[in-house]
């Protein structure tokens, strides 16, 4: 077992090779099966993303991509972040189908919460996913902070788990539509350094869209002071997505209410991944994206 389990570091070690630095900053493209052997699907690479000049104590940033994105889709943000000193993970987790795909037509209140459960953390709370525990986000964040530990060990991966769960509480949220519903359930049930949410959560059922039971419950073990949250004013949920926040207690002043035109417009629903994905968020003329300021107040402060 420990023979099979340095090989696999070697096998990570060899990747590192590829990585892409600028500076001090370092960025790795780590796939889950590297990770664990067992995974067969949902195995687009996790991206980790830090400036290795920026030593001690810094919080880690957990970013959970929408409904099948990939991680590296918002490696703009997750450069900001780093910039900002954070050490920085866009998890691939198991995104299909969807919370908004299952729940909205289903009578059941508490779906939605019922899904984020199992997805999250392995709990056997549902039949409506068939997600394995060993793929929840929580296994998954936890398998690769073990194996980067084993790979960069000044970084000091470890300090961001406690037993086999992630220590919540050293770690930073975020996410974009389902990954931003994801970010929301783990700081309302778990203390964390901060959250920030893109576009979500809509939580819903009902033709009122009335909204989940566990949106209403407010900002929960996580101050409201650390949560923060963005969406766009032409997004299609845009007017659930104002109530949900308003439900989660998030402050008036730290939601941010995106008006800038994509710069690409792709799908139905275009404004909805602008205000972080790579592709559709807009540029200023020197191509940095035009979000930074919205994307540093919610970044800064944090430690």
């Amino acid at each position: 077992m420990i023979a099979s389990r340095l090989a696999l570091v070697f096998v990570i070690a060899a990747s590192a090779r590829t990585v892409t630095a600028q500076g001090t900053f370092v960025s790795l493209r780590i796939k889950p099966s590297m990770v664990d052997s067992t995974t067969t699907r949902f195995d687009e690479a996790h991206y980790v993303v830090l400036d290795t000049a920026k030593k001690g104590d810094l919080p880690l940033l957990l970013f959970l991509p929408g409904t099948g994105g990939r991680p590296l889709n918002t490696s703009d943000f997750a450069y900001e972040a780093a910039v900002d000193g954070y050490r920085v993970i866009g998890l691939e987790y198991v995104d299909e189908p969807a919370v908004a795909q299952i729940c909205p037509r289903n009578p059941n209140p508490d779906c939605s919460e019922k899904v984020r459960r199992r997805r999250i953390y392995g709990e056997d709370v549902t039949s409506l996913v068939d997600d394995r525990p060993e793929e929840s986000i929580e296994s998954r964040l936890v398998a690769l902070l073990r194996v980067l530990d084993r790979v960069q060990p000044s970084i000091g991966w470890s300090r961001y788990i406690d037993g086999t769960h992630p220590k919540w509480s050293r770690i930073a949220v975020s996410g974009l539509s389902q990954g931003a519903g994801m970010a929301a359930y783990i700081a309302q049930r778990t203390k964390v350094d901060r959250v920030i949410l893109f576009s979500s959560p809509w939580d819903n059922y009902g033709r009122d869209r009335t909204l989940a039971p566990w949106v209403t419950r407010g900002t929960g073990e996580t101050p409201a002071d650390r949560w923060f949250a963005a969406y766009h004013s032409k997004e299609e949920t845009a007017d659930v997505i104002a109530r949900a926040y308003k439900a989660l207690g998030i402050p008036s002043d730290h939601v941010h209410v995106l008006t800038l035109e994509p710069r690409v417009r792709n799908g139905a629903n275009p404004y909805h991944a602008s205000g972080v994905a790579n592709g559709p968020t807009p540029r200023n003329a020197d191509g940095t994206p035009a979000y930074l300021p919205d994307w540093g107040a919610m970044l800064r402060d944090a430690h």
